[in-house]
């Protein structure tokens, strides 16, 4: 019999942090029909027209300060995570990392898999929460292309891990060396969504944000929420903690364009902090498995400055799960079920 087929993807990275690498990059990104989901049209004249241009040498500048001799962080820990797996699954699997935009590519991932005889391929989306706009987009992908073959082995999709016991035990652990309860405030801050990407998963048409409080609870109704899963997620990581919810808050941070996206903003969340005379903040970042672009970056260094030209002290970032033991058992354990 033929090796099983792991397929981990994550979104991507550019191949270098220079302009033209990190305008590939975006270009590739955000013509993503699930990502800017509008008209094609339109998405072509804002993307091509307006925002790769502006953004491209901006975002060069950003990946430059978290660019290491290892190269590109999310890549240089994927890879690790993919190492990982394949030495605990042993030899009778076959696992390829791919990334959903650039390299390496879902088509050249899956070509190895075809070459290598696989009897079955098990992909796994490297987020923890469901989005439309990444697991959503990863398996639409991975469709497309195995759709071509004129032999398709068994495919599976895990569609989410927002509230796998190791995973948030790894989260738990990397915060525990901070003393969580030595903090003023403790931040989850999740990547941002347009509001009506949100409104597009719920069938009901009558539920999604109908309340303030939509999103805080787990339900039939709202189970593929992006937002309820990542409130889920906190929620099961400061139980695992001890913080009180009253000592927490779940917000967003990332936002494109002038349109509302889900809220609270990260940013607007600092600005009520400090107002109230909080100086010191601990930030999860559970929607992503490795430290990247918005951990390494955007709030290590922006929301920190921010915070303390607020009147804050400190922001410390709880690190992702990167090559955590746990969250590589977590991985095996999704591959092998």
């Amino acid at each position: 019999m033929g090796r099983k087929g792991v397929l981990l993807v994550n979104l991507g990275t550019p191949d270098s942090p220079e302009v033209a690498d990190v305008r590939k990059y975006l270009d590739q990104f955000l013509m993503d029909e699930r990502v800017i989901d509008i008209n094609a049209f339109k998405r072509t004249l804002l993307v091509k027209g307006i925002i790769v241009p502006f953004r491209s040498p901006k975002t060069s500048k950003l990946y430059k300060e978290i660019w290491d001799e290892n190269g590109s962080p999310l890549l240089y820990y994927s890879r690790i995570q993919a190492a990982l797996l394949q030495e605990q699954l042993g030899a009778n699997y076959h696992v390829e990392l791919a990334m959903r935009y650039q390299n390496p590519s879902i088509l050249s991932a899956l070509e190895k898999m075809k070459a290598g005889l696989v009897e079955s391929i098990k992909v796994i989306p490297m987020f923890p929460q469901y989005a439309s706009a990444s697991t959503g987009s990863v398996i639409q992908n991975v469709m497309e292309l195995v759709s071509k073959w004129a032999t398709v082995p068994p495919i599976s999709f895990v569609n989410s891990f927002y509230s796998n016991e190791l995973i948030i035990a790894t989260f738990a652990e990397n915060a525990a060396k901070y003393d969580p309860l030595s903090y003023d405030h403790i931040l989850f801050s999740f990547h941002g969504l347009p509001e009506r990407q949100l409104l597009k998963c719920d069938h009901t048409g009558h539920y999604c944000l109908k309340s303030d409080n939509c999103c805080h609870s787990i339900n039939d109704t709202n189970k593929f929420c992006y937002s309820a899963q990542g409130h889920h997620t906190a929620k099961l990581i400061a139980d695992k903690l001890n913080i009180a919810a009253t000592n927490y808050t779940v917000c967003f941070q990332s936002r494109l364009g002038k349109e509302p996206w889900v809220q609270p903003y990260t940013t607007d969340v600092l600005k009520k902090l400090a107002a109230e005379g909080k100086k010191r903040l601990l930030v999860f970042s559970p929607a992503f498995v490795a430290d990247c672009l918005e951990t390494l970056y955007e709030i290590t260094v922006e929301y920190h400055e921010e915070f303390k030209a607020l009147g804050g002290e400190h922001v410390q970032l709880v690190e992702s799960l990167n090559e955590s033991p746990k969250f590589i058992k977590a991985l095996a354990e999704m591959a092998s079920s």
